[in-house]
């Protein structure tokens, strides 16, 4: 770890050791400064991921064409277009 002055070398330590949560902004703005932030890392994570239903839904045709219409300006299909209004 590479540090410029006394100052930056005693947050450093401090952060090391101190019990004190950082949130994400900190840690950037420490990788920012090339510090170490491996510690905040451990490597052991559990992904949830919610589950889903499906579902049928009748468009009219109009409807189908200004969905189709929308999916077509953003990119994007017609499901992510669907979430997204829903959200």
């Amino acid at each position: 770890m590479r540090v410029d002055t006394i100052e930056e070398w005693e947050e450093s330590v401090w952060r090391e050791t101190s019990s004190k949560p950082v949130d994400a902004e900190e840690i950037a703005e420490m990788a920012d400064r090339e510090q170490d932030v491996s510690t905040h890392f451990t490597n052991q994570f559990t992904v949830v991921r919610p589950t889903a239903q499906r579902v049928n839904v009748d468009f009219t045709a109009p409807m189908l064409k200004e969905l189709d219409r929308e999916a077509e300006t953003l990119n994007v299909g017609r499901q992510a277009v669907i979430k997204t209004m829903l959200r």
